[in-house]
């Protein structure tokens, strides 16, 4: 009988060493944007009866960012667990990471811009969510998209 040649499997060991000060910039700033999605985004106050607030998901869409960012998260966890990806993508590591956080940015930013409008006695605003969730999607681009920036300002 012959033996099948087995397949080495690398073997998952966390060790967050292995992340680039780049890496962990974007994951912290995307964890702070992931928890102000649950913070109040907008205050609600209507003359007479009181106030409220909505979180970041008050606009349907930015569900995309929460799963982008649990993805984002979850990218940095293998990459941390892993000498070397165990899978490949179809551009590098940095340009994945970089499209990512910025769709959202993206949708943050239009999140934040298109706030529900003030009508008849109804007064809205933004809520510290809404701040936080987009200084933190800016924070999570910026050391993948700043270079790229800085390159084309030299030609």
């Amino acid at each position: 009988m012959g033996h099948a040649a087995t397949a080495v499997r690398p073997t998952f060991n966390l060790d967050l060493r292995r992340l680039t000060r780049d890496d962990q910039i974007v994951g912290g700033a995307t964890l702070v944007l992931f928890i102000s999605l649950f913070l109040p985004w907008f205050t609600v106050s209507v003359r007479g009866f009181g106030s409220g607030s909505v979180n970041g998901l008050y606009h349907g869409y930015m569900y995309i960012d929460l799963i982008l960012a649990l993805a984002v998260l979850a990218f940095l966890v293998v990459r941390a667990g892993f000498d070397e990806l165990p899978f490949r993508l179809p551009v590098g590591p940095e340009q994945a990471l970089l499209a990512v956080t910025g769709l959202n940015l993206l949708l943050a930013l239009i999140s934040f811009v298109f706030k529900p409008a003030s009508v008849l006695g109804i007064s809205v605003g933004w809520g510290i969510g809404a701040f936080i969730g987009l200084i933190a999607a800016v924070v999570a681009v910026a050391p993948l998209g700043l270079p790229i920036l800085r390159s084309r300002a030299r030609r």
